[in-house]
């Protein structure tokens, strides 16, 4: 019987005017689609920023290698700025950090959530509907009730 019953809501749909069903399809199809959009932005984001701060402690590793070097082969009395040799160091490593930061932080919405918000009130409009057709006549108008 709930074969039945699901077989006869598939034909109630299916003999909706086709217009309207293909109107229905083509807006999930938009709603989908922007919100695969928004969800490929923000991991193009999140690789990018991963990429430069890869990059970035890459570059701040190897100035810190080449600032050892220089602080042990140079006498420190014949340093002018030794401040110079953890400072340039520090700004790439500085940026690496933030970058691999931000990569990491994700918003926290689910994806496709739009998608799934208006499957729920098409299914609640559905069931809407099922309740008022198998509701028993009471001679009160569907407006009142």
């Amino acid at each position: 019987m709930r074969g039945l019953l699901a077989l006869w809501r598939l034909l109630r749909v299916c003999a909706l005017p086709r217009d309207l069903l293909a109107a229905h399809v083509q807006a999930y199809g938009q709603l989908a689609g922007l919100e695969l959009g928004r969800e490929l932005a923000l991991w193009r984001r999140r690789a990018l920023l991963q990429l430069v701060g890869a990059g970035a402690a890459l570059a701040a590793a190897g100035l810190g290698g080449v600032a050892l070097m220089l602080w042990a082969v140079v006498p420190a009395a014949q340093v002018r700025a030794p401040w110079v040799l953890w400072g340039v160091p520090l700004v790439p490593g500085l940026v690496a950090l933030a970058c691999l930061w931000a990569g990491r932080a994700r918003p926290r919405s689910p994806v496709f959530a739009g998608v799934r918000r208006q499957l729920a009130a098409d299914m609640a409009l559905l069931r809407g509907a099922r309740a008022s057709t198998a509701a028993p006549a009471t001679g009160v108008p569907e407006t009142v009730r």
